[in-house]
């Protein structure tokens, strides 16, 4: 199993998570970005940005990046059309970058992003519904699937790729070993 974008968090909506806003970036307007992947290819190949406080913010602003760059560690550098002086960066510290995923390259035969394992079923291998992913948490050594019942009961699976049997896209369908304690709800 891989990914070459794996967001901190995110659920479904027209737009995924790119980054996040971290700061000003010199004295021009250019803003600090925390890349939300694998890298900062996506981020910097992004020619129109939204700028919100949650994926499907119906409140994002469209921004068009007219230069970029990378920058510290896990970071990367953009100046958006319009953001001229440092001073117009402080009120978009925070927000998500965020973009449609049909601006993302397509991946090759059993690849996926993480974004498109949200709203997928959860089987066990001995059959039993465990729930729909809800949302994707990076947490370090291995990215967590959220995983809600009918009842709303919650339940974290590392995506670690011994757990994970059978990613089924299709299907909408992702299938989990069966160990002791690791479907228990939280």
């Amino acid at each position: 199993m891989t990914s070459k974008d794996r967001p901190k968090s995110v659920t479904m909506a027209e737009r995924i998570v790119l980054g996040e806003v971290t700061g000003a970036h010199g004295l021009a307007g250019d803003v600090r970005v925390k890349i939300a992947g694998d890298g900062p290819d996506n981020l910097l190949a992004a020619g129109t940005i939204w700028l919100g406080r949650r994926p499907g913010d119906p409140e994002a602003r469209r921004h068009k990046v007219v230069d970029g760059g990378l920058a510290r560690s896990g970071e990367v550098r953009l100046r958006f059309e319009g953001v001229d002086h440092r001073d117009q960066v402080g009120p978009l510290v925070g927000l998500l970058v965020t973009t449609p995923p049909t601006v993302l390259p397509e991946l090759p035969e059993g690849e996926f992003y993480w974004y498109e394992l949200i709203g997928c079923r959860v089987d066990s291998e001995n059959g039993d519904s465990v729930g729909t992913v809800r949302e994707i948490w990076q947490t370090g050594a291995h990215d967590v699937l959220m995983v809600e019942d009918e009842d709303g009961v919650r339940r974290l699976v590392p995506t670690a790729a011994e757990l994970m049997r059978e990613i089924d896209l299709e299907a909408r369908r992702i299938v989990v070993v069966d160990l002791p304690g690791l479907l228990e709800p939280i």
